[in-house]
C-alpha cells in the first residue's frame, strides 16, 4: 500500500473536509484530485464512500453558506473582494451577475463546474437577498453533483489512479516538489492573467474626477450606463445624462451613439 494512500486512509475524512472547504472558501487548492483518489479507494473497498461524500458535502455547504451570509451582509461590494481572492479578472463580476440574472438559483446546479462562477455564486445569491432555504437546496444539489462526479471518476478509473499514485510514490520527495510546482504555476498564470487585464483597463480608463472636468468644460462626452438590470435594482444611482443600455444592446444601438464625441461606458 502506497504511503500516500495510507495517509489518506488514516486522515481521510479530515483531508477531504479541509481540501473541499479551502477550495470553496476561495483558496487555489483544487479538491478534485483528492475526490478522485477517494473514489478509487472506495472501489477497492478500503474507504467507505458514504461518510466521505457526507463530509465533503458538509464542507462545501459550510463554505458556501459563509459566503452567502457575507454577501447578504455586504451586498454587491463583496463581489470585488471575491474576484481579488480568486485571482480572476475584474470582468468576472459582470459575467457572473449576467449569468445569475438569466438562470437564477438553478444555476447553482452547475456553478461548481464553471471557473470563476464557483466562488462568486454564493455571495451573489446573498447580495440579491435570495432565501436561505432556496440557496441551501440548490447549493446542496449542485455540490452533490460536483462531489459525486469527482468520486465517480476515481471509482471508474481506479486502475489509472493507482498507476499515478505508484509513480508519485516512486518519486518520493520529488513528488511533493512536482505537486507544489504545479500549484504555484496555476497561481502564477492566474496572477499574470489578472495583471494583463488590469493593464489594459488602466489604458482605457478615466477617473471620476477627469470625467467631471470634461462635463464642466462644456465639451461633455456621451456617457453610457451599461450596468445590467440587477445592478440597477441594488444601486439606482446614475451619472446625470447617461444613456442606459446593456453591453449586449450596444451593437444593435450604434446608431444612437454620436460619432463626433468621446464615448464613455461605465458599469458596476
Amino acid at each position: 500500500m502506497h504511503k500516500l494512500v495510507n495517509y489518506l486512509l488514516r486522515y481521510g475524512l479530515a483531508v477531504v473536509f479541509g481540501n473541499v472547504f479551502l477550495e470553496q472558501i476561495g483558496a487555489p487548492i483544487p479538491a478534485l484530485p483528492t475526490l478522485i483518489v477517494a473514489g478509487a479507494l472506495a472501489q477497492q473497498g478500503t474507504l467507505d464512500l458514504r461518510p466521505v461524500l457526507g463530509v465533503a458535502l458538509l464542507a462545501a455547504l459550510l463554505a458556501d453558506t459563509i459566503w452567502f451570509l457575507i454577501g447578504r451582509w455586504q451586498g454587491h461590494k463583496v463581489l470585488r473582494t471575491v474576484c481579488r481572492l480568486s485571482l480572476s479578472p475584474d470582468s468576472c463580476v459582470r459575467g457572473t451577475e449576467d449569468l445569475f440574472e438569466r438562470a437564477g438559483m438553478p444555476s447553482l446546479l452547475y456553478a461548481k463546474f464553471v471557473p470563476g462562477y464557483n466562488t462568486i455564486a454564493p455571495p451573489l445569491a446573498g447580495a440579491m437577498n435570495k432565501r436561505v432555504v432556496s440557496f441551501l437546496f440548490w447549493d446542496a444539489l449542485g455540490s452533490l453533483l460536483w462531489l459525486g462526479s469527482g468520486l465517480a471518476l476515481g471509482y471508474v478509473f481506479h486502475h489509472a489512479v493507482n498507476q499515478v499514485l505508484h509513480h508519485l510514490e516512486n518519486l518520493g520527495f520529488w513528488a511533493g516538489v512536482i505537486l507544489a510546482a504545479g500549484l504555484a504555476l496555476v497561481i502564477l498564470v492566474k496572477w499574470w492573467q489578472r495583471r494583463r487585464v488590469l493593464k489594459v483597463l488602466r489604458l482605457a480608463r478615466i477617473s471620476a474626477a477627469e470625467l467631471k472636468r470634461l462635463m464642466d468644460s462644456g465639451n461633455a462626452p456621451t456617457i453610457v450606463d451599461v450596468r445590467n438590470r440587477t445592478s440597477h435594482l441594488h444601486d439606482p444611482r446614475r451619472i446625470p445624462g447617461a444613456m442606459k443600455m446593456t453591453i449586449d444592446e450596444i451593437d444593435t444601438r450604434l446608431g444612437d451613439l454620436p460619432r463626433d464625441r468621446e464615448i464613455i461606458l461605465y458599469c458596476t
